[in-house]
């Protein structure tokens, strides 16, 4: 962390997957005029993919990042099946969402207890040294801490016996899976399952004792500084109800009333990407509200993605457990639409709740151990894959050579779709925190928090190449003036 008199630069923000640095800008007076999340990695997996084997894209893309893996897998297998023209067949689909739902076990468990929650279970203004994994074993039983470690690996666990190993599966083929589950295998995923519901309800009694019974904790949820209404976007079903593995794309306005419903494919209609000259990460928009610079609000298309968002987006749950959990939220923070930012903490328990119901109920569903695990594929055209990552919604659409290469590739991660927001949210936690004067270290991760909570993964939205990045290095003075400027550029092979 730097600052002066007109600028205080946060370099590099912490726990988070991928890189960045919020860079703060100051008016004569000491006063927040504005604030950037800039995110100063290039990323080429668009214009690398062209020319590859489409047949390959699962696996190249399932390494963007270690930890939203399956996602990207699933994304870009979903776009396969389309582009071939194969949808997969009844057991096929099934085994699939077994497997992502056991991705969403372990990636919410990693960021609440050892990325995201350590704010609230050790404490935003707490010793930066023990606001980590570490300091909340301290806080809470060493039990309990065993616990979150088991179950994070239950999930990867579950990955591993459906795609054969716990990272980057590759168990997703155009128009089905290439292994079949025995009996045993899910027996065992079951077992996982069940013991995981149990420990999301010990952690959501965890989150209701420290946090929500924490008078302090629950006003800083509901600050106005952490308040952001803009749209929301997600996946749900023929019934409006919470989707992560398919369905169709739905968007809610700020008042909570549906916006635009449309299929996957037809998400050009409704999505547009503006470059801004301060990231390498574009930021999409609502085509039919339009782009207002740095506004949020029913007039502006910007749209958040991710728990928050999937939870005001639906109607409703589709699991017993999580539909309990779904309403006590609601009837906490005031009804719905929620827009506390902070709150996506909250969301993403209900959410993992659900995962770990679904992983049950998927385990005792007779499909997922029949034989009918692929069918063939037909010519190649192009397709567009969709799936609720744990950050938000993720899009994957390729269009294919007849030969079945990729002849363009665009993927939108839910990083990418939240970045607009992000950047609103810590502008709006750094005008209430920063009064005139250089803000300590807490007061600065108050600010990171306003990301934190969205669970940005940097990893996915952008990406350095061969080990370097082209970028400006700007300054400017409290009237806009440039006084300094240096530039290092980067030649792509």
């Amino acid at each position: 962390m730097s600052h002066n008199h007109s600028h205080i630069s946060i370099d590099p923000v912490t726990r988070l997957e991928g890189h960045g640095k919020i860079e703060i800008f100051l008016n004569a007076a000491g006063e927040v005029e504005n604030a950037y999340l800039q995110v100063p990695e290039l990323r080429g997996f668009e214009k690398f993919s062209q020319g590859r084997e489409a047949i390959a894209m699962p696996e190249i893309t399932s390494r963007i990042c270690g930890v939203c893996s399956p996602s990207h897998h699933l994304a870009s297998v979903k776009a396969l099946d389309a582009a071939f023209s194969a949808p997969p067949t009844v057991p096929a689909r099934k085994i699939r969402e077994l497997m992502y739902n056991g991705y969403m076990i372990y990636d919410h468990i990693l960021h609440f207890f050892y990325l995201g929650g350590p704010d609230f279970v050790v404490g935003p203004k707490a010793e930066k040294g023990k606001r980590n994994i570490l300091g909340v074993i301290e806080k809470v039983s060493p039990e309990f801490a065993k616990d979150v470690i088991r179950h994070r690996s239950y999930g990867q666990k579950i990955i591993e016996i459906i795609s054969g190993k716990p990272i980057s599966p590759v168990c997703g083929i155009p128009g089905g899976v290439n292994k079949k589950l025995k009996p045993e295998d899910v027996a065992e995923i079951k077992k996982m399952g069940e013991s995981s519901i149990i420990f999301v309800q010990k952690t959501l009694d965890l989150f209701r004792d420290l946090v929500l019974a924490n008078k302090d904790y629950l006003n800083l949820i509901l600050n106005p500084i952490y308040r952001l209404e803009c749209y929301d976007m997600s996946l749900v079903d023929e019934n409006n109800r919470f989707k992560f593995y398919d369905g169709i794309i739905r968007v809610t306005a700020p008042d909570g009333k549906e916006a635009f419903k449309f299929p996957a494919a037809d998400y050009l209609e409704y999505i547009a990407e503006k470059v801004v000259p301060w990231s390498y990460v574009k930021i999409p928009y609502l085509k039919k509200i339009g782009w207002k610079d740095a506004q949020a609000g029913a007039d502006s298309g910007f749209y958040r993605v991710g728990p928050l968002a999937r939870l005001n987006v639906c109607d409703g749950m589709t699991t017993p457990l999580a539909q309990k959990e779904y309403e006590k939220y609601f009837s906490t923070l005031g009804g719905k639409p929620v827009h506390n930012t902070l709150a996506y903490h909250w969301a993403r328990l209900v959410e993992l709740l659900h995962a770990a119901e679904m992983v049950v109920r998927l385990a005792d569903d007779p499909d997922v151990i029949r034989e009918e695990i692929r069918q063939p594929v037909g010519a190649a055209g192009e397709g567009v894959g969709v799936v609720e990552a744990a950050r938000g919604t993720l899009i994957h659409h390729y269009k294919l050579t007849p030969e079945r290469l990729i002849e363009k590739a665009n993927m939108i991660v839910a990083t990418t779709h939240n970045k607009m927001p992000i950047c609103l949210s810590i502008r709006d936690a750094a005008k209430g925190l920063i009064k005139g004067g250089a803000p300590d270290e807490g007061t600065l991760n108050m600010i990171e928090m306003a990301f934190r909570a969205y669970d940005p993964c940097f990893a996915c939205a952008s990406h350095v190449i061969e080990g370097g990045v082209g970028f400006d290095i700007v300054i400017h003075d409290h009237r806009g003036d440039m006084i300094f400027q240096r530039s290092r550029d980067l030649t792509l092979l």
